[in-house]
C-alpha cells in the first residue's frame, strides 16, 4: 500500500496554533472535553429518540403523522451521532475513557460499529483527509465522482441530481451492506482493518442483531409490516441523507482542495494541519440552531484541528484559527451559510459531472 508523508520538518503554523489554543483553554481554566452544554444536549436527545420510538408503537396514528415522526426520530438519531457518538469515539466527551466507549456504543445503536468507525475516520479520515486513493469518505466511484483525479463514467453528468438519492440511502447501506464488507474483508477500502478483540467481534455481532430486533422484528409485530416498512425508510431516508449532506458540506465543496496517491508514496509538501485547513471548510458558523443540531460539525477546520477537543469549544477556538490562518497567510474557509454551503457542493458535483476536457473527441 502506498505512503502519505507530510511535510511537517518545519510545522511553524500548527506549533504557533497550538500553543495560542493551549494558552485559551488555561487562560480560562477549562477543559478540553464536553461541559453541561454537551451534556444537557445528551439529556434531551436520547430521551427524545426513545419516547419517539415508543410512540410510535404504542399509540394509534395516521399514516401521515406516523411518517413525519419517523422521519423526525431518522433527524434525532442523526444529531444523537453528530452530538454524542462522535465526541465520545474521538474521547472528547469526557475525561473519563469508560464513558467515551460506553456512549460511542450510541453509534451501533443506530446502527453501526464503533470499532469499525473509530480507525475508518479518526484514523484515516482525519490523517489523509480529500486524499484520493486514502480517505474511503471519497471513495464513492464509480457512483459518485467527487475530485478530478477519479474516473469519469456518462452517467456522471446527472450526478449532482442522483446524490440526492444516494445520500438519502447511505445510512441503510452502512448498516446493512459497508459494516459487513469491512468486517469480512478485514479491509476498510485499501487499509487493512485493525485486529479485533473475541470482545470487538461479540460486540458487533450483537449490536447487529438488536438492530434487527428493535428496528424490525418488534416494529413488525406491534405494527405490522406495511406500516413498519414506510415507518423505516421514512427514517433512514431522513437519517442517511442528514448525516451525509453534513460531512459533504465539510469535504466536498468548490472551496476545498484535493490530493491523489497512486503506487507511489506522496509527499504532500504542506505540514499536516495546514493540509487540513485546505481540505475542509465551515458553514453556517453563526447559526446557533445549526450548530446545536449537528454537534459543532459545522466548525469542521477546528475539529480536524484538533479533533481530541469537545465540539462545544470550537465557536471560540475559530476566532483564534482565523486569526493565525490570516497571520500565516492561509485561506480559512468558511461559509456564511449553510445554503450558500449546499449551492457550493452542488455547483462542485455538477463541474465534476461534466466530461472532462482530456477525454472529450476532437471536432
Amino acid at each position: 500500500m502506498a505512503k502519505v508523508i507530510f511535510n511537517n520538518k518545519k510545522a511553524l503554523f500548527f506549533q504557533s496554533l497550538k500553543a495560542d489554543v493551549e494558552s485559551y483553554f488555561v487562560k480560562n481554566n477549562i477543559k478540553k472535553t464536553g461541559n453541561w452544554k454537551l451534556y444537557s444536549k445528551t439529556l434531551v436527545l436520547i430521551p427524545l429518540a426513545i419516547l419517539l420510538y415508543t410512540s410510535l408503537l404504542v399509540f394509534p396514528m395516521t399514516a401521515v403523522l406516523g411518517i413525519g415522526l419517523s422521519a423526525f426520530l431518522g433527524f434525532i438519531l442523526a444529531s444523537i451521532g453528530f452530538n454524542i457518538m462522535h465526541d465520545a469515539c474521538h474521547g472528547s466527551y469526557s475525561t473519563n475513557s469508560t464513558v467515551n466507549n460506553l456512549l460511542g456504543l450510541s453509534l451501533n445503536a443506530l446502527g453501526g460499529n464503533a470499532f469499525i468507525w473509530k480507525q475508518k475516520h479518526n484514523v484515516i479520515h482525519h490523517t489523509y483527509t480529500n486524499v484520493d486513493g486514502m480517505d474511503e469518505d471519497i471513495a464513492k466511484s464509480p457512483l459518485m465522482r467527487q475530485c478530478s483525479t477519479q474516473a469519469w463514467t456518462p452517467m456522471h453528468r446527472i450526478q449532482h441530481i442522483y446524490v440526492v438519492l444516494v445520500y438519502a440511502i447511505s445510512s441503510f447501506a452502512w448498516v446493512f451492506i459497508m459494516d459487513f464488507t469491512k468486517y469480512l474483508t478485514r479491509k476498510i477500502y485499501k487499509t487493512p482493518l485493525q485486529t479485533m478483540s473475541v470482545s470487538d467481534h461479540v460486540v458487533f455481532w450483537a449490536s447487529k442483531a438488536l438492530y434487527l430486533l428493535f428496528y424490525i422484528a418488534i416494529p413488525v409485530m406491534v405494527v405490522g409490516w406495511q406500516s413498519w416498512a414506510i415507518g423505516f425508510a421514512a427514517m433512514h431516508v431522513v437519517l442517511g441523507f442528514t448525516l451525509a449532506i453534513v460531512f459533504q458540506l465539510a469535504h466536498v465543496v468548490e472551496e476545498t482542495t484535493f490530493e491523489v496517491v497512486g503506487e507511489e508514496t506522496k509527499v504532500i509538501e504542506n505540514e499536516w494541519a495546514i493540509h487540513q485547513i485546505n481540505t475542509t471548510a465551515n458553514f453556517a458558523p453563526d447559526n446557533k440552531a445549526i450548530s446545536w443540531f449537528v454537534g459543532g460539525l459545522n466548525y469542521q477546520v477546528e475539529h480536524h484541528l484538533f479533533p481530541r477537543v469537545s465540539h462545544v469549544h470550537y465557536p471560540e477556538l475559530s476566532k483564534i484559527v482565523s486569526a493565525k490562518c490570516e497571520e500565516f497567510g492561509i485561506q480559512y474557509n468558511s461559509m456564511p451559510t449553510m445554503q450558500a454551503a449546499v449551492r457550493s457542493h452542488f455547483r462542485f458535483m455538477r463541474q465534476l459531472g461534466r466530461k472532462p476536457q482530456s477525454m472529450a473527441i476532437p471536432a
